[in-house]
């Protein structure tokens, strides 16, 4: 497939990439290093902006969906280097530039072509939640053979099945990269978030602030969408046992096993999702009170109508 898009920009910065975390497995002739992060770097000209900002990219994507968008505009990497920021760019261990590897990390899974033009794009012929009527930003129709959807997709890659295991190997890593940058924004899309809920929670003095971009949830239960009257369902097994997270959150008072969670009565509008929750008195999470977090989230997404309950869970 050849594409003549670009992303034009006149950013005057300094591009260079370098690895954190990792550490040999194996011996001798079999050994070999496992749990590396690509990490590029765009240092602007001058920069103006105290803190840098760490930008973590989600499920089947790699940090190359920061650069640019499908339609050759430019990506949020130009954007907040432009205004100052040092920028940090990660590919998830075990993707992307980072390196795949089955056997060190397990099965391996895709993307349907339905969740992709279903609930990633968001069709509105989908009709599968009440925001999607919103949807007026593709440049073009979502289906294969469009320019810009056959781009998109070009660039998804396979990622690991397991959402405990993508959490287990990222955070060595993650860690090491705020140790050696120092306190830093950490920017999570989708399926990293947990990531960011999880540095904040570990190390409040190096996460200085989480923008959550479509934030991996809601709390406890993955969804399913049906459309209809009654348009989602909650599945029965708990995806995030520790609500945001698959690893486990300082709470206090501390809790060996995850927190209880209880589904609430009824939702607040039609068009939200009802929210499972902590009963109360909810147990509290001391260290990511003290990091600033938002979560931004498009209004025609499937996140729209849940992301209010993982923002309620938080407070």
């Amino acid at each position: 497939m050849h594409s003549s898009l670009s992303a034009p920009s006149t950013l005057d910065a300094r591009w260079s990439y370098f690895f954190v975390g990792g550490h040999y497995i194996g011996e001798d002739a079999a050994r070999e290093m496992s749990g590396q992060m690509y990490v590029q770097v765009i240092e602007p000209a001058t920069v103006t902006q105290r803190y840098p900002i760490v930008m973590m990219h989600g499920m089947a994507q790699t940090g190359n969906t920061f650069l640019a968008t499908p339609d050759g505009r430019p990506g949020w990497v130009h954007d907040f280097a432009s205004r100052g920021y040092r920028v940090y760019v990660v590919d998830q261990v075990g993707r992307g530039r980072s390196g795949t590897s089955s056997k060190r990390y397990g099965p391996y899974a895709t993307l349907s072509m339905a969740f992709i033009q279903q609930l990633i794009i968001g069709q509105k012929a989908s009709g599968l939640w009440p925001q999607v009527t919103f949807h007026t930003q593709w440049p073009g129709d979502p289906v294969p053979g469009d320019p810009f959807f056959d781009q998109f997709v070009a660039q998804l890659v396979e990622y690991m099945a397991s959402g405990v295991k993508t959490e287990e190997v990222n955070l060595p890593a993650n860690l090491a990269l705020l140790e050696q940058i120092g306190p830093a924004i950490v920017l999570t899309h989708s399926q990293s978030s947990p990531f960011g809920w999880k540095l904040a929670d570990m190390r409040p003095d190096l996460v200085k602030a989480h923008v959550a971009v479509e934030p991996n949830g809601p709390p406890f239960h993955d969804v399913k969408f049906v459309g209809g009257k009654e348009w989602y369902a909650y599945l029965k097994e708990i995806e995030r046992p520790w609500g945001v997270t698959r690893l486990p959150l300082g709470f206090v008072p501390a809790l060996e096993t995850p927190p209880q969670a209880v589904l609430q009565p009824q939702a607040e509008s039609p068009d939200l999702m009802a929210c499972w929750q902590q009963p109360e008195p909810a147990r509290q999470l001391p260290n990511l009170a003290q990091v600033p977090a938002v979560i931004v989230t498009g209004e025609a997404s499937f996140r729209a109508p849940y992301d209010h309950c993982t923002a309620r869970f938080l407070a």
